[in-house]
């Protein structure tokens, strides 16, 4: 390829994020993904046969994702995070502290078994209702849990992120593998996340914490919704112990979870799919095609030799060379694509152990630097704006600038030290 079109390419496809990001004119995201892409095949910068080959490493990750979605819509239609909400201010016996924790440990089991983007998305707006309703002086700290925790406990299990099967890809490893090498280490991400925020927020935690006047009560409808989603989880967790992909399974359940839904409420069947926000699929897809095209302009090659390089160092220095450079990376241009091109160098340079394990926890801790970072920290803005509260970037990078650091470096030397490279 000359250095044009390999130039081209990198222009493309650094306007196609950044657009992607910024969504400029409110078009939304997918919009700008799939134009970058469309531009690359019109300029011949990608092939249609590259472009197909994309979409076919991409089939697996959107089906997970149409999945997630279908079962966090469904929880949120029968208020099954009203309720949870509802039941940590009750038992927060009027202490902003308690309802900090109980929302925190909330936000770790949403992300842990339905994704960190139904905890940024669908479970934020639900705690913002909540703390209205107890009149708590400041709500920016709860808030500000929900968006830490969705990347801080988003590596517990596979189906915890969705950049989980971005970064390993078909490479996924087993249930009781990925136990071994990362329970420890988002144990630690979790309790340092916490702890570090809540330090940071204590000064805003005052006041009492009004407690609802009725005691909050799940429907049958929300049972039967909460049922839907623990077997949909056990069923996720048994493919993943078999090593089977996760994305068919996700919607299979997704499926059947909404079917029982519907059987009891015909509308479900309609109201549901209509809430999901079914771009965020053509947007996975064309960054896909973008990646593709900026492998074969070389770029994968020179994050290769710079993996090759980090294995050569010293194994604990160079997994926390790792993790914070693709930190870095995903603060730039966000963890989707960041973990997109992690993943293919790593093929390429075959990662040792240690060092690909300090990528993953880069990819799904680092984004609590900054909004740009993950894609649910950017919906996560998008539901408060919504809701009438701003959030800006730079109040947000304050807080991640102390918090994230010190839960990536204590994640890192602890998977290093599982990897005996301590």
């Amino acid at each position: 390829m000359s250095a044009a079109h390999a130039i081209s390419i990198y222009l493309i496809a650094a306007a196609t994020i950044g657009c992607v990001l910024a969504r400029p004119r409110d078009l939304p995201e997918a919009v700008w993904a799939m134009g970058g892409a469309a531009l690359l095949l019109a300029c011949g910068l990608l092939s249609p046969a590259e472009a197909w080959e994309a979409l076919g490493k991409a089939w697996d990750v959107c089906l997970f994702l149409a999945g997630m979605m279908l079962l966090s819509e469904l929880a949120r239609r029968e208020g099954v995070f009203d309720w949870c909400a509802a039941v940590a201010v009750n038992r927060a016996r009027h202490s902003p502290a308690r309802l900090y924790w109980l929302i925190y440990g909330v936000g770790v089991v949403v992300t842990v078994f339905l994704s960190n983007d139904a905890t940024a998305v669908v479970m934020t707006p639900a705690v913002l209702a909540a703390t209205r309703a107890a009149r708590v002086r400041n709500p920016l700290p709860y808030l500000l849990a929900c968006a830490l925790v969705a990347n801080a406990a988003s590596f517990v299990l596979p189906i915890s992120n969705p950049a989980n099967l971005v970064l390993f890809g078909g490479r996924l490893p087993r249930l009781w593998e990925w136990l071994r090498m990362f329970a420890l280490p988002a144990m630690v991400s979790i309790v340092i996340t916490g702890w570090v925020l809540y330090l940071w927020s204590r000064n805003s935690l005052e006041g009492e914490v009004r407690e609802p006047e009725e005691k909050p009560r799940l429907t049958g409808s929300g049972r039967l919704a909460l049922w839907g989603i623990a077997i949909a989880a056990a069923a996720l967790l048994a493919a993943s112990a078999f090593g089977w992909p996760l994305g068919a399974p996700a919607l299979a359940v997704a499926v059947v979870a909404v079917s029982l839904a519907a059987a009891r409420d015909a509308r479900a069947l309609r109201e549901i799919p209509a809430r999901v926000s079914w771009s965020v699929l053509p947007m996975v897809a064309g960054l896909f095609m973008v990646v593709e095209a900026v492998d074969k302009a070389g770029a994968l090659e020179l994050c290769g030799a710079a993996l090759a390089a980090l294995g050569r160092m010293p194994a604990w220095q160079g997994s926390l060379a790792g993790a914070f450079g693709v930190t870095a990376l995903s603060n730039l241009i966000n963890n989707l694509p960041s973990g997109l091109m992690a993943g293919a160098a790593m093929v390429r340079a075959t990662a040792a152990p240690p060092l690909r394990d300090a990528l993953l926890i880069g990819v799904d801790l680092g984004p609590n630097l900054s909004v740009t970072g993950s894609l649910a920290t950017v919906l996560w803005l998008i539901a408060l704006r919504r809701d009438g509260v701003r959030v800006s970037g730079w109040s947000f990078l304050k807080v991640g600038a102390v918090v994230m650091p010190a839960a990536l470096l204590a994640a890192a030397l602890a998977s290093a030290a599982i990897h005996g490279a301590l």
